[in-house]
């Protein structure tokens, strides 16, 4: 029996009492003090996986999503948009941003269960946990779990794993992953203990011996009967998917207490998701992969669970040769029962597909067809407005392929059971909705549109915010980066080069600033870009030889040389604008992180292998420099010069802490109040003052949070609080040059936050 719990609260500011007759005169001036702030996400709307979206069976418009990295959301219907659940969750429990499964109470409305945890390998090094609310996710209390959960690992969009009981809500059960079976709780989900009984853990995995995905994916969902059960008693049936594909499918007669496969199931797939209707049909999607990514062939079964009979009613069986995706999204109309809907799971060109049956199954129509070559059919319009950076930097359809696409990834779709005419479900980078659904039927057009608004899920990789121009551009994970001239709107596009995909890294010449660079994950000639109009338009340049990845890329300060470290070859230099690449020699093989004195225009310095190099003639060549007074080990560095003073350095050192330079590197000194800095970043000087603020994310005196120094690091105010946390915020940070006090954090999956002096 499982017996870990801990509750989470609102952090209250103590005042330390003095007890004596100290004279006041003689009271130490503190040097870690903590300021109030307001924190906002920088609008992107979306930019990320949602694999479940879960409406509540009792209340209407009470509706939750979960993300893969990016925490879970409730539904604010008064707004219209999503509000984060889990922002109090911090940098040493940042797995619990991953979240694997989410179940709303159908007894009790205010009741509320996570799954969290981000991977089952030990790049996560803390184990899964249950978190469980009575407040519809305002406050938490936790249960620790004694394996990991994978919110972000292959299997994520399948579920729910956690379930609760329709006529008894103090029972819950959850199906793990890593072999380790069924579990289940009796007391609201306080305690759990495993299910003995059932004997079937799930043996299938997306690639063996693999580092990321060579995990057993598990037991994937469990399903009541309603009504075999009654108000306060244990409901009696219940159904459980493994990721089995010989045996995928399980059932319960006696409350969970023995269990049987279901006899006549089919096999050779996987059971993405078991839906059962108020008529006793189990609807059940099938894929040969477990997804997101993966998925060729599926089927789609209705199991008679009153006369015991299975019928294949798939759109397009897997043995049609037209088949090329599995099936992932489900949804049974609770108004209706014999209508509900599937989704392509994987069918990436010329768009996904949704699917829709009036007639439980017997005949099927599509949201588009295949007209006259190369025109598509719709059944649909969309609005993309919410989100116009859904066009990835498209401006002309690439026929067939539409502007913007229905969708992707799509392992989750949910039909309103109080409104036949509303239907939500997520893609790989937003959250699509309709409310006019059953115009579908009639052979008219439903109208999607962007309805994640709220939900900010992009990872984060690097920001600037230059003096002059917009306040802030971002480079980001899958969605390439923005320029943000307002930070409280959407932008109208993407930084659509160098791609349209992940780019990794940005800067800007401090001098003439309005000289940008950034560098991404595209081709030879679609991974470095630079724009002279602050952003506006961008130019691509070459690669060098052997370039695999983006990298980081790094400009001088009047814009003459650029330095770039990418992925898979040597660190170079290009003195025009990028047509060229020549390697930078003195710098050992590998990733290093530098960056260019912001007076100097010739000087660069470089961290790579525990030394510091220094480059006097604009990356050509590199000296190592001996850097008195830095560690003899640094795990992770961050490097950064103070615009306005020529050889002031800062370096961020991880857990060995935080240095500074006012020589160029020749001597640091380490800053005695910080034991922890993750990233270092530079804002406008405070009132009054010359030098500028300083920000970092680590720990100060041992407490973790966001900490801003007025004073060159002499003394620290921590500026968030426990309940604005974000994961982990060790991929960017930076000040704003011009307002003081402001300053942008990159996250993994929560977006970009901002926070501001209340």
């Amino acid at each position: 029996m499982l017996k870990m719990s801990r509750t989470f609260k609102p952090s209250v500011l103590a005042l330390g009492l003095l007890v004596g007759t100290v004279s006041c005169a003689t009271l130490p001036i503190p040097r870690v003090t903590t300021q109030a702030y307001s924190w906002k996400n920088v609008e992107v709307v979306g930019g990320g996986y949602v694999p479940g979206i879960i409406f509540n069976q009792k209340e209407k418009d009470l509706i939750y999503a979960r993300t893969d990295i990016g925490g879970a959301y409730r539904w604010d219907k008064t707004t219209g948009r999503w509000i984060q659940l889990l922002n109090w969750v911090g940098a040493d429990d940042w797995g619990l941003s991953g979240v694997d499964s989410l179940a709303t109470d159908p007894v009790d409305p205010n009741r509320v269960y996570l799954l969290a945890g981000t991977y089952t390998n030990d790049w996560d090094p803390n184990n899964g946990a249950i978190l469980r609310s009575t407040d519809r996710g305002n406050t938490w209390a936790r249960t620790d779990l004694p394996f990991k959960s994978g919110g972000n690992m292959p299997g994520r969009g399948m579920g729910e794993r956690l379930s609760i009981d329709p006529n008894k809500n103090s029972i819950l059960y959850l199906g793990t992953r890593s072999g380790n079976g069924l579990w289940r709780s009796t007391d609201y989900g306080v305690n759990w203990s495993k299910v003995t009984a059932f004997t079937n853990p799930g043996d299938y995995v997306q690639t063996p011996g693999d580092a990321y995905a060579g995990d057993k994916v598990g037991v994937v969902w469990i399903t009541f009967d309603k009504s075999t059960g009654t108000a306060g008693n244990a409901t009696q049936t219940l159904y459980v998917g493994v990721a089995d594909k010989a045996h995928p499918l399980y059932q319960s007669l006696d409350g969970g207490t023995t269990w049987t496969e279901v006899p006549g199931q089919p096999t050779g797939f996987l059971p993405h998701h078991g839906v059962l209707d108020g008529k006793g049909n189990l609807y059940i999607t099938y894929s040969d992969g477990a997804g997101p990514y993966d998925g060729q062939k599926g089927d789609v079964w209705k199991y008679d669970t009153i006369k015991k009979e299975w019928s294949n009613i798939s759109p397009v069986p897997s043995s049609s040769g037209d088949d090329y995706f599995g099936y992932g999204g489900l949804a049974v109309d609770a108004q209706n029962p014999d209508t509900l809907m599937v989704a392509a799971l994987n069918s990436w060109w010329p768009d996904t597909v949704l699917f829709r049956s009036t007639d439980a199954g017997k005949s099927w129509t599509r949201i588009w067809d295949w007209d006259a070559w190369p025109s598509l059919k719709k059944r649909y319009t969309l609005d993309s407005s919410g989100a116009p950076w859904l066009n990835f930097g498209n401006t002309t359809p690439r026929d067939p392929e539409p502007l913007v696409k229905v969708g992707w990834m799509v392992d989750d779709l949910e039909i309103d059971p109080f409104d036949s005419n509303r239907m939500l479900y997520g893609t790989g980078a937003t959250v699509f909705g309709t409310s006019n659904l059953t115009e579908w039927d009639s052979d008219n057009k439903i109208d999607l549109k962007v309805m994640a608004q709220g939900i900010e899920e992009t990872a984060v990789l690097d920001l600037i915010s230059p003096p002059v121009g917009a306040n802030l551009h971002s480079a980001l994970g899958d969605i390439a980066g923005f320029k943000h001239t307002d930070l409280t709107k959407v932008p109208a596009k993407m930084a659509a080069q160098p791609n349209g995909g992940s780019q990794t890294s940005l800067d800007y010449a401090e001098l003439k600033p309005e000289i940008l660079v950034r560098v991404g994950n595209g081709d030879a000639t679609h991974s470095f870009a630079l724009s002279t109009d602050g952003g506006d338009t961008w130019t691509n340049g070459t690669s060098p030889a052997g370039t695999s990845g983006g990298g980081s890329v790094y400009i001088s300060a009047k814009g003459t040389t650029i330095l770039w470290s990418p992925q898979g070859a040597k660190v170079s230099f290009s003195a025009d604008q990028g047509a060229k690449w020549t390697p930078s020699a003195g710098l050992p093989e590998g990733p290093a992180k530098i960056v260019s004195d912001r007076v100097n225009d010739s000087i660069f310095y470089a961290f790579s292998g525990n030394a510091l190099y220094v480059s006097l003639d604009g990356g050509k060549n590199f000296v190592a420099r001996r850097a008195a007074g830095l560690p003899a080990v640094v795990e992770s560095a961050w490097i950064q010069s103070v615009p306005g003073t020529e050889g002031d350095l800062w370096l961020a050192a991880g857990k060995s802490g935080l240095y500074h330079s006012t020589d160029g590197g020749i001597k640091f000194q380490k800053l005695d109040l910080v034991d922890t800095a993750n990233v270092v970043g530079f804002g406008k000087a405070a009132p009054g003052k010359k030098y500028v603020a300083i920000y970092i994310t680590g720990k100060v005196e041992g407490k973790q949070g966001f900490y801003r120094s007025d004073d060159a690091g002499q003394t620290w105010v921590r500026i968030n609080d426990n309940q604005h946390q974000y994961g982990s915020t060790n991929s960017a940070i930076t000040g704003d040059p011009r307002v003081y006090g402001r300053v942008y954090i990159g996250t993994n999956g929560y977006g970009i936050v901002y926070g501001d002096i209340k």
